[in-house]
């Protein structure tokens, strides 16, 4: 579902097990440039935060409280539907169900969705409030996961965890 005027935000941050020049993460590095190009260029996006552009980096130059190893994607879609598609039913998902292999478990949500006003480019700060709002006060219009949604049918059919959203 699209909101009219609106775009659907959405930001999930990992901490790799290692630095990541580390061959423990070379799988998941290797692949960023892949797996975000796909993103760009699929049907309903509208926008990524984006790094250094340097090859195989991703946006993983972005520290999270002086963290390195911590990798934020924050992107916006233009519908649920959209992000579902490319979340669930593209090379994205094989790297989805490998996460394990290379990122710790957190113990907290660490993906977040919101509705923004279109042409809106969320920042990173505005992203991490977002999320501290969601883990300090559950799902919400104004911070939400999948379970929020009664429009993410894929997440549902796919079997996602709670814990994993």
């Amino acid at each position: 579902m699209s909101r009219p005027g609106y775009h659907l935000a959405e930001l999930n941050v990992g901490r790799l097990l290692a630095p990541t020049d580390d061959p423990r993460v070379a799988d998941f590095m290797n692949a960023l440039d892949k797996v975000n190009g796909l993103g760009k260029r699929m049907p309903g996006f509208v926008w990524m935060m984006e790094g250094s552009g340097a090859p195989g980096t991703g946006n993983t130059e972005q520290a999270i409280a002086g963290d390195s190893q911590y990798v934020p994607n924050l992107t916006v879609w233009e519908s649920v539907e959209t992000l579902e598609n490319f979340v669930w039913n593209t090379v994205h998902k094989q790297f989805y169900d490998r996460r394990q292999e290379w990122f710790e478990v957190l113990g907290k949500m660490h993906f977040v969705m919101w509705w923004v006003p279109e042409g809106h480019r969320p920042t990173l700060a505005e992203a991490l409030d977002r999320l501290d709002h969601l883990n300090a006060h559950g799902d919400s219009d104004h911070a939400f996961g999948w379970s929020h949604l009664k429009e993410a049918v894929l997440w549902r059919q796919k079997g996602c965890s709670h814990a994993a959203e």
